[in-house]
């Protein structure tokens, strides 16, 4: 019985202090000085002002964590740490922590969990209520996640032809997902959709993109805003998780009658295998879902084809985009 232990109980129960330690770091800036040479309790205190005490513990529980490596009194980031937690780096993600651990989002999953597993879904309009400044801060803080992502997805399209020349970019957010197909595309015309005070950060990024008249927005709920088009490409980037199955065929129903005879859909989500209980990541992120939606879920493959098929699609192929957790889902009007 050596195997039986409190000790994932015990891990699980306090995961909150994981989430503490990791947005002190970053507000210290614990990870860039490391980085910048300050490799020891003493030289972490002086470029942080914090106090020797409060680092000796913060750095040690990152060391655990995996975080930091340690070697006698001296500490080191880890490749990971280096690439995402070094606020010098290109691939800087660590403010995004003010999205995924802001207090909506903690009142959310911590409140009372037992409530929305009762209710199948979060009691209220939760993170779907019309124009919730939380997708303000989404837009801000997660764009480094998903710029990558985005670039990733509009690549997948490289060989297109002919090329597209309209785009629609559902729930665009950041806009990151438009701004590379009209980067990839130099002739293509890009909408955005969203609530318009998150269009505002969209705007700001297409500004900076130098995009100018080919970057319009859209502002509005997808549900009810008139689409326009035909478009050749509707980009449906991390949005039919927030949502019932029902409601997802209505929306896709609604893109396939916005596209173009030969035109695609391109959705990005959490896919988890058909168990639902992998890969981690997709597979955990329907108990997000559960906490923050009335009925949102991750999608495994079946229920992706079904939802297609139901709305007028193809068979759909699916991508992995790889090293994220997110799968690329392209589907061609039937």
């Amino acid at each position: 019985m050596s195997d039986i232990s409190p000790e994932l109980l015990m891990d699980t129960v306090l995961g909150y202090f994981r989430t503490s330690a990791i947005k002190a770091a970053i507000e210290l800036d614990v990870f860039t000085a490391i980085a910048e040479g300050a490799g020891t309790v003493a030289a972490i205190s002086r470029r942080t002002g914090a106090a020797e005490p409060g680092i000796q513990a913060l750095a040690d529980y990152l060391t655990v964590l995996g975080f930091l490596d340690k070697s006698g009194d001296g500490y080191r980031l880890t490749a990971s740490s280096a690439a995402f937690l070094d606020r010098r780096s290109p691939a800087f993600l660590g403010d995004f922590h003010r999205f995924l651990a802001a207090p909506e989002m903690l009142g959310l999953a911590l409140s009372d969990p037992a409530a929305f597993v009762r209710n199948g879904g979060s009691v209220g309009l939760a993170n779907t209520a019309p124009e919730d400044p939380v997708w303000v801060s989404f837009a801000r803080y997660m764009a480094p996640f998903f710029g990558p992502i985005a670039e990733a997805t509009a690549a997948h399209f490289a060989g297109l032809t002919p090329a597209p020349g309209r785009i629609l970019d559902i729930a665009a957010g950041h806009g990151l997902f438009g701004i590379a197909f009209a980067r990839r595309f130099p002739a293509a015309e890009v909408v955005a959709l969203d609530w318009d005070n998150v269009l505002g950060v969209a705007r700001e990024n297409a500004a900076a993109a130098g995009l100018g008249a080919r970057y319009r927005t859209l502002p509005g709920s997808a549900f009810d805003v008139p689409f326009g088009g035909p478009y050749d490409i509707i980009l449906m980037p991390n949005f039919l998780h927030h949502f019932d199955e029902a409601a997802c065929i209505g929306l896709l129903a609604k893109a396939r009658a916005a596209l173009a005879p030969s035109g695609r859909v391109a959705i990005v989500e959490f896919v988890p295998n058909e168990d639902r209980v992998s890969p981690p990541m997709p597979a955990m992120f329907a108990y997000i879902m559960l906490a923050t939606t009335p009925g949102g879920t991750s999608f495994p493959p079946s229920a992706l084809r079904r939802m297609l098929a139901h709305a007028g699609f193809r068979e759909p192929d699916f991508a992995p985009l790889a090293p994220s957790p997110q799968t690329l889902v392209v589907a061609e009007v039937a």
